[in-house]
């Protein structure tokens, strides 16, 4: 079972795993109630796996000046669908609809985030998200302008930037070991906590 989740090693058990690198799984799997496949397949190369996490964590985690955790998922979303990772857009899109309490808008974001029912803002963050992981990604005085118009500071721009850098990073590493999404991640955000009644996967 767990060779289906990477093209590459994954460890028997987690015990077959350095201490540190064991126990930020198990901390994961008491708050989320599983593992994110993601862990376990980053787990093999353990000074990787602590530095990605480490940048995650300082990217997703912390304080921005005005970046909402539900704003920096769609920002993951968005990126990831563009890049067609299959993981990140379902594991993401399911912290979207959890921050944002709306079951619609991760789907809505993926497919066409132009076509979303949401705000100029939310417009112009994923335009300049998208504008840096997808094309040149140069942040013009224009870019500077227009995202300032929408009430991003400069600190937020380069969050927004960062996020999209570090995502497609995260997008090919997921495509390069063959990662599929925990089926639990499906149904998150869109019924009741604990409701097992809905399919497990809608692959």
């Amino acid at each position: 079972m767990l060779a289906s989740l990477s093209r590459f090693n994954v460890p028997e058990t987690l015990d077959d795993l350095p201490e540190d690198i064991c126990a930020a799984i198990l901390a994961v799997q008491e708050k989320a109630g599983f593992v994110p496949n993601v862990f376990l397949m980053l787990a093999h190369r353990p000074a990787e796996f602590r530095a990605f996490f480490a940048y995650h964590d300082a990217l997703m985690e912390s304080d921005s000046d005005s970046l909402t955790k539900a704003e920096k998922e769609m920002i993951v979303v968005a990126i990831s669908a563009r890049n067609r990772c299959l993981y990140c857009v379902v594991a993401h899109g399911a912290l979207v609809r959890i921050y944002s309490k709306d079951p619609l808008l991760a789907d809505q974001v993926a497919i066409n985030h132009h076509l979303a029912p949401i705000s100029e803002r939310h417009r112009v963050m994923l335009d300049f998200a998208l504008h840096c992981a997808i094309d040149v990604g140069d942040m013009s005085d224009e870019w500077l302008m227009r995202l300032g118009e929408v009430g991003f500071t400069q600190d937020d721009c380069w969050d927004i930037g960062a996020i999209a850098a570090f995502f497609s990073l995260s997008n090919r590493l997921v495509t390069l070991a063959g990662t599929p999404p925990n089926e639990e991640f499906y149904l998150m955000g869109r019924v009741p906590r604990g409701d097992t009644s809905g399919p497990k996967n809608s692959v």
